[in-house]
């Protein structure tokens, strides 16, 4: 009797001791999810979810996860403007104390799941700046909870659903520049009265959006919602419905008849929604002997011992040695370091022109196209009839150190590894020691920059259609620049000068004043070796790289300012194109004015969009600016340049056409 009782004893202090370490089982649930959130991410430029380890355990530590300090329990996950691609998992249902699901400004696909209805305590729901499509689940409804809820700038389909009207808590809804059609779900049997804080106030019977007494915040703008607006939602600014397709006598700058009745609904038009489940796991568990419960008992308390010994045996294997990443040691001799790097093969698989080609190519060296004071740009014709641009850095032999050396080798292959449609193409390069040369070889577009046929000539005028092309087009080529290239890539001076232009007016982004970054870095060295003895400079840090992305966002931001004004970003006469702009900005009513006069068929909703990401590229605080993906993605959504489009808002339009294609 006494052993049984011992031995009911030591169960007892075995379970004990597997209850108090509650965090590792409780948490189970949460890890599934987000680690299903993870595989559904399939790009991820900014390493944001680098550290979501299930071998960790504890996502509380993981970037972008906030937990309770009582429950440890997973309340908020943001991972606000991280430049994510993939898809939103049913999973994310199983975060039961989710609170704040903050997921703005990245590159989502697919329907929002249903799943997001058992999200019972999710008092903030920001789905916006992405590119969801398909409905809005009905579900949505469930959130009883909601403060605020945010879907603007996406591609979701469908009607309003009425079950919103459940949200009595919420106070701001955001479904503006979607797909949304349909009426508004939202009536009221009485006439309504002006609460004295603005709101509508009825005794009647109200349903749908009528139901919700303390929204204060609504935008329902940029859809194709149709009927009237119900009596109880007219307290809302009048700029919440515009750029729909209301025949209420409050709303104002609706679209065009045309554009709402050739309303069609594709399928399939956009990226397929992610495929899940409809059935949720059971949890619920089955009687089981109690012989068996004792064993789990003693099996999971002996697991748990081993897996916190296997887990500190293999952090202790697995700490790096050192920090440093270059095989350089303190005591050797940084010149010879840095030939020995220069010496490699960085430049093995890049085509090598020799300079008797290029001499030829460009008559001699004499046809010129652009003059520096570091550098001079040549045009050229390959025998095979390619046209070819030349940069020749202007140095002497005496000159050129070996510093110099190892920054034009790497930059040649930071050059090279350049592919895409709208991204002027490295051919190759020129180094030769007698006469002493060193040249690069861009692929040349024939039809001259950007600049030219804004600022130069009657016959150099670019219609709108063109204009919302090429716009495009740049923000494609950054986007592959910033965004799809590890390590980012950079133009060093972004402006229409650095635009060049197809025979069809595809813009071709070049980066000819890369010279000057192998002559700046140069100059930031400061001495050839560290204290640590490494070289200074080998790679550009972090923020480096981070404020000469954000730099090239607030570039492309003045670029659609030239654009669409057809001004230069800065004369004597007038100042600067930032600063006049910004009075226009300021004031949506006004932004017709920024508009190149002699432009013609001018689409007012094409403009709202460019001005609309005009002042985020512009944003003051560099953090705040979006990623040149979001920013393509607003552009593509909301910018149509079909030839539909034209045929539909133009007299000319077959003229237009003719001219554009």
């Amino acid at each position: 009797m006494t052993r049984l009782a011992s031995l009911k004893l030591l169960l007892l202090a075995l379970h004990c001791c597997y209850l108090l370490v509650p965090s590792q089982s409780s948490l189970n649930n949460e890890v599934s999810a987000l680690i299903a959130f993870k595989r559904a991410i399939f790009e991820d430029p900014l390493r944001v979810l680098s550290d979501w380890n299930v071998i960790d355990g504890n996502p509380c530590n993981w970037t972008g996860i906030y937990c309770s300090r009582t429950l440890n329990r997973v309340i908020t996950l943001n991972l606000s403007s991280s430049s994510l691609k993939g898809f939103l998992t049913p999973e994310v249902g199983l975060l039961n104390f989710l609170q704040q699901l903050i997921l703005n400004d990245n590159l989502l696909l697919g329907t929002i799941p249903r799943q997001i209805g058992l999200l019972k305590r999710l008092s903030l729901l920001d789905l916006s700046v992405n590119r969801l499509s398909g409905p809005i689940p009905p579900e949505i409804g469930n959130l009883t909870n909601a403060v605020k809820i945010d879907l603007h700038s996406n591609g979701l389909t469908g009607n309003v659903p009425p079950e919103l009207g459940n949200l009595l808590s919420l106070t701001e809804l955001r479904l503006d520049r979607n797909r949304l059609d349909g009426s508004f779900p939202g009536s009221n049997s009485l006439s309504s009265s002006s609460s004295p804080d603005g709101m509508s106030a009825s005794k009647g019977h109200n349903t749908g959006l009528c139901r919700l007494p303390r929204l204060r915040n609504a935008d329902f703008s940029y859809n194709f919602l149709v009927g009237l607006i119900p009596a109880c939602l007219k307290y809302l600014p009048r700029t919440s419905f515009e750029g729909n397709c209301l025949q209420d006598k409050y709303a104002i700058l609706q679209r065009s008849t045309e554009k709402c009745g050739a309303l069609t609904k594709s399928k399939g038009a956009i990226e397929e929604a992610y495929k899940h489940s409809s059935e949720q796991p059971d949890h619920r568990k089955q009687s089981q002997p109690e012989w068996l419960v004792i064993l789990e008992i003693i099996t999971g308390s002996l697991m748990f011992v081993f897996c916190i010994s296997a887990l500190a045996t293999a952090l202790k294997l697995c700490k790096p040695k050192s920090s440093q990443t270059l095989p350089w040691k303190r005591s050797s001799n940084c010149e010879n370091q840095l030939k020995s790097s220069v010496d490699g093969e960085v430049l093995k698989n890049i085509a090598r022109i020799y300079r008797q080609e290029l001499e030829v190519a460009c008559e001699d060296f004499s046809n010129i196209i652009g003059t520096y004071p570091d550098s001079i740009i040549y045009k050229g014709t390959m025998v095979g009839g390619q046209e070819i641009a030349v940069v020749s850095l202007c140095i002497s032999k005496d000159q050129w150190t070996s510093y110099l050396e190892f920054y034009f080798q790497n930059k040649v292959a930071a050059l090279a590894r350049l592919n895409h449609g709208n991204i002027s193409k490295l051919l190759g390069f020129c180094k030769e020691d007698d006469p002493f040369t060193r040249m690069l070889i861009f692929n040349y577009a024939s039809n001259g920059t950007l600049a030219e046929h804004l600022h130069y000539g009657e016959e150099c005028r670019l219609s709108w259609l063109r204009r919302m092309k090429i716009a495009i087009g740049i923000a494609r080529g950054l986007k592959y620049l910033h965004t799809e290239l590890q390590p980012p890539f950079t133009i060093c001076d972004l402006n229409s000068n650095s635009v060049y232009l197809t025979e069809d007016f595809s813009p071709k982004l070049v980066d000819f004043e890369s010279r000057k970054t192998i002559f700046s870095k140069s100059k930031m060295i400061g001495g050839p070796c560290s204290s640590s003895g490494r070289f200074y400079g080998f790679m550009d840090s972090l923020e480096h790289r981070h404020m000469d992305v954000q730099g090239n966002t607030f570039a492309f931001g003045v670029l659609l300012l030239e654009i669409v004004s057809g001004r230069p970003p800065f004369c004597k006469d007038r100042g600067s194109l930032v600063n006049w702009a910004m009075e226009y900005l300021q004031n949506p009513e006004e932004i017709d004015r920024l508009v190149d006069p002699e432009l013609k068929n001018v689409k007012h909703d094409d403009l709202a969009v460019i001005c609309s990401v005009v002042s985020l590229c512009l944003e003051s605080d560099p953090t705040k600016r979006p990623s040149m993906q979001i920013i393509c993605s607003v552009l593509e959504n909301g910018i149509d340049t079909s030839t539909a489009s034209i045929l539909k808002d133009s007299p000319l339009a077959w003229a237009e056409l003719a001219l554009s294609s």
